[in-house]
């Protein structure tokens, strides 16, 4: 067992209790050097102790233009490398545990990636006539990649600008890791659906014809957040039936079928904004992840605004979950006694790539 192993299991054994009250001495500590961040869908026994609150873009810009030397991303692994690519070199970026990945991102790496484009080769020439678009909930060399073919990342709240971006200089698009995002904003632009095809990343060329890649206009990766695709139309109709009035809304990674149904859709600060601007005693099925839904229900209980997690069945995006107390105290305390422990670093030549595929997204200014 090495060393972190054995420090982190040491840590494990303390209580909830006991490490909020360690974490508050160790960020009086460290004092401006430190800067926690809270993704919205982190834990609340971890999310009180962030510095700042939002979505992963919206963050690692923030500790970019922060003073912080340590920005602690208490988040997945993509949005520390995230950080890494926006902030300065004198700045370090830490997850507090490296296991907490995302399990979409995994759908899509860059050999899959790059065979597709291969095989996409053989039917068009895809430097000339495809746009690779990722989602920010990606890899970081996947973002170089899309950087070094002319491509772009978007967010779930600029999705249709970015698209707009990429169909004024090529016909097509190639859409990962999130294929329901790519669905959801594609048809708000009027694209037929059989015109945004599925590529299956297990079978030969997609496990598409000839005929259905040169008519695409949209090629979506078959990948998913399995958080989102909890959500039914059938849970929706269960919420009208019961209060007529409710309104619904839910993030554009639930499906078509789910977002077709929804009253609203947005991003996940979007999803803040509509709900907490809504009128005193609205109620409300959300879409969303769950630690998410109960923050927001609590935010909103005392003006008698309701908001209900759209499934039946308790979901919440488990490798978020692994960033628990006892780690965020470890990274803490070692920085105290001035040790970096898991810190995300993107080389520089991934790094430099993606951070031009990043700015291509930010130069749209939306």
């Amino acid at each position: 067992m090495n060393q972190s192993n054995l420090a982190i299991q040491q840590f494990s054994q303390l209580s909830d209790d006991e490490c909020q009250t360690r974490i508050e001495a160790a960020k009086a500590q460290l004092g401006e050097r430190l800067l926690i961040l809270g993704h919205h869908y982190q834990r609340e026994e971890v999310f009180r102790h962030a510095d700042m609150a939002g979505d992963s873009l919206k963050l690692s810009r923030a500790a970019a233009a922060s003073k912080a030397e340590y920005i602690v991303f208490c988040g997945v692994h993509f949005m520390a490398e995230v950080a890494d690519i926006l902030t300065r070199p004198d700045q370090i970026a830490i997850l507090p545990d490296l296991a907490a990945g995302c399990a979409m991102a995994d759908m899509a790496n860059l050999a899959k990636v790059e065979r597709a484009w291969r095989e996409l080769s053989a039917v068009i020439n895809p430097d000339e006539s495809v746009t690779p678009v990722t989602y920010i909930n990606s890899a970081a060399d996947l973002k170089s990649f899309c950087g070094e073919h002319g491509g772009i990342v978007c967010t779930s709240t600029n999705a249709r600008h970015v698209l707009e971006w990429a169909f004024e200089r090529r016909e097509k698009v190639l859409f990962f890791p999130d294929q329901h995002l790519g669905r959801n904003t594609g048809f708000k632009m009027d694209i037929p659906l059989e015109q945004m095809v599925v590529w299956d990343f297990d079978q030969p060329q997609g496990g598409l014809t000839v005929e259905q890649i040169k008519n695409a206009r949209m090629i979506l990766w078959k990948g998913f957040c399995s958080v989102h695709q909890m959500f039914k139309p059938d849970h929706i109709d269960a919420f009208r039936a019961k209060y007529p009035d409710g309104k619904v809304i839910s993030h554009p990674e639930a499906s078509f079928e789910v977002c077709q149904k929804s009253d609203f859709v947005g991003s996940t600060e979007y999803i803040i904004r509509t709900i907490n601007e809504s009128a005193d005693g609205t109620r409300w099925l959300v879409g969303t992840e769950l630690n998410l839904v109960k923050r927001l229900a609590e935010q909103n209980r005392a003006r008698g605004t309701h908001a209900h997690f759209m499934s039946p069945t308790i979901c919440m995006c488990s490798t978020m979950f692994r960033v628990d107390p006892q780690h965020l105290l470890w990274v803490l305390e070692s920085l105290v006694a001035g040790k970096v422990v898991n810190q995300v670093k993107v080389p520089e030549q991934v790094a430099q790539q993606a951070r031009l595929a990043l700015q291509r997204m930010l130069d749209l200014n939306i």
